[in-house]
């Protein structure tokens, strides 16, 4: 088995240079933040600087001009101006207090002592103008100021301006480019540190691809055919002693193995389809493959075993087939004389069986006859009790009505007295109630009207009456009569109902006995065939005897 490096080791390894290389990255982060933050306040520290070096450089400009300014005019602001600057701005001496808060060098702060010392011998020739022009002497104050110690004085001091404006921004410049280069430096670091992690991570998952992968995926495929029980398929991985290749060594001799002990069982297997029952199963199965030989060895014996008692059964079934073929051929014989028998009662039942119907049938209609006379008596009963109750209602109507004609009469009373209350009214009214006489008139004899068409509508409500009487006494006899004739029927319907179904009964009965006597038949039959077929069955068996034991015979037993 060849030698290589594991898998882990070599992942291990690229993964520990990659994250010491982020580590580095990390650490060129701290270190570029810190340069950044250091050019970051050099850029600003230049321009508090340079600030602050105009300030006190305009600061004594502005004093020479302002002396000069009121030496030529003579104007009280310039003068205010001037001692403003000096008492209260000061702006030369805080310009130098920052500069030198900041930080500047020897040869500056020698530049500043210079330009500070010729300031200061400025100042005795401006203090000699400022009483000049205060005196009123104009011309002697220009003098100071404009004469040639002070121009000499201001021309050096604007020199050394110069010079040192320049030494401050090449120096505070040279410090900038200094951090900018060790910026670009440490972006450098870190780009070069993260194409590093980037080619080891790229390296890593190659090597992951090629040596872990493409192997997992040609053992899954390996094992997917295994699976399958194709134990024959290429497999090109060769074992190594990486961990990839120690369980592609694991495969190969899985293969082998399930290789062996499949073709043991297949020849084993051969042998027994041939009819060799005398083998003998070893014992060089391991692992989970043990209970496969001890079943195959279990199998070998019970099959030796199993035949060994088939041949002895093949022998007693052949002799006992002989007698079961006798008794079937007596039981045949047997079964045929009862079919004749039970087929000649099955052919009378069925005759009583058809007469039996047809009395039920005529049964049937009779109640149905009987029922059809009922529901007619019933139904003439019902209207006798209808007219009844119509007449009892005419009856309660005609003596409504004499109510009414009686308040006929009393009204036909009331209107004849009112009629000759208004005749003797009129009578008293003389000449004038003669009209009211003749209305008087025709109410009385519309009244009398009344009462003879009331008295005459009393006698003919008095006969209706009585003709209603007689017609409700004899529809209630006649009622009475339909109502017994109406329970003579319901009875006599009763009992020819009680006659069709024990008619009925007697049919389902012979029916019942019928399909009994056809199923006994059937079974008789059934019992003739199946007579005839254990007949021929038994003899059938006694050949299948005989070739099953001329099939043992064939095997070759322990």
């Amino acid at each position: 088995m060849k030698k290589a490096m594991n898998q882990s080791t070599l992942t291990t390894i690229l993964n520990g240079i990659s994250i010491f290389a982020l580590a580095v990255v990390i650490v060129l982060l701290f270190i570029y933040g810190s340069v950044n933050n250091k050019l970051n306040n050099a850029n600003e520290d230049r321009f508090d600087l340079t600030y602050n070096a105009n300030r006190f450089m305009n600061g004594s400009s502005y004093l020479t001009d302002e002396v000069r300014a009121y030496a030529s005019t003579g104007h009280q602001e310039y003068y205010d101006n001037y001692w403003n600057e000096i008492n209260t701005l000061k702006n030369r001496e805080q310009g130098i207090a920052a500069m030198q808060e900041i930080g500047i060098t020897d040869v500056e702060q020698a530049m500043i002592d210079e330009m500070s010392a010729l300031s200061n011998e400025l100042v005795p020739l401006e203090e000699n103008a400022l009483a000049e022009v205060q005196n009123g002497q104009l011309q002697k104050a220009l003098d100071y100021v404009y004469g040639n110690e002070y121009s000499t004085a201001v021309s050096k001091i604007n020199t050394l301006k110069e010079q040192f404006l320049s030494t401050l921004d090449e120096r505070s410049r040279e410090d900038v480019a200094t951090l900018g280069r060790e910026s670009t430096f440490i972006r450098l670091a870190m780009v070069f540190a993260l194409i590093v992690v980037c080619l080891l991570q790229l390296t890593n998952l190659t090597v992951t691809r090629n040596r872990v992968l493409n192997p997992v995926i040609a053992v899954k495929d390996q094992m997917v055919e295994i699976s399958r029980g194709n134990l024959s398929s290429d497999f090109p991985l060769e074992p190594d002693t990486s961990e990839i290749g120690l369980l592609v060594q694991s495969i190969h001799e899985t293969k082998r193995e399930l290789k062996k002990y499949i073709q043991d069982i297949d020849a084993k297997l051969a042998e027994m389809a041939h009819g060799n029952m005398d083998l003998t199963i070893g014992n060089d199965y391991r692992g989970e493959f043990q209970p496969i030989q001890t079943a195959m060895r279990e199998i070998l014996d019970s099959l030796n075993s199993a035949l060994s008692r088939i041949n002895l059964s093949a022998e007693r079934v052949s002799s006992e087939s002989e007698q079961v073929a006798e008794g079937a051929q007596v039981l045949s014989r047997g079964a045929v004389e009862q079919a004749s028998a039970v087929q000649e009662l099955t052919a009378s039942i069925q005759e009583l069986s058809e007469e039996v119907d047809n009395s039920s049938a005529d049964a049937d209609k009779a109640r149905q006859s009987s029922m059809d006379a009922t529901r007619q008596l019933e139904l003439c009963n019902t209207k006798m009790e209808e007219l009844t109750t119509a007449m009892e209602n005419i009856s309660k109507s005609s003596h409504e009505i004499g109510g009414i004609i009686k308040t006929i009469e009393d009204i036909s009373f009331q209107t004849t007295i009112l009629a000759l209350n208004a005749a003797v009214e009129a009578a008293r009214a003389g000449e004038t109630g003669k009209g009211f006489a003749v209305v008087a008139d025709e109410v009385q004899s519309l009244a009398n009207k009344s009462s003879e068409a009331a008295q005459n509508i009393t006698l003919l409500i008095e006969d209706s009456m009585r003709l209603v009487e007689q017609g409700t006494s004899l529809s209630a006899d006649t009622t009475k009569a339909l109502a017994a004739g109406v329970s003579g029927a319901q009875k006599s319907t009763e009992l020819v109902g009680h006659i069709a179904a024990s008619a009925a009964q007697q049919v389902n009965a012979l029916h019942q006995l019928s399909l009994g006597m056809e199923q006994i038949s059937g079974v008789v039959q059934t019992n003739t065939a199946t007579a005839e077929k254990s007949a021929s069955s038994a003899e059938e068996l006694l050949g299948e005897a005989q070739e099953l034991k001329a099939a043992v015979h064939e095997f070759r037993l322990r």
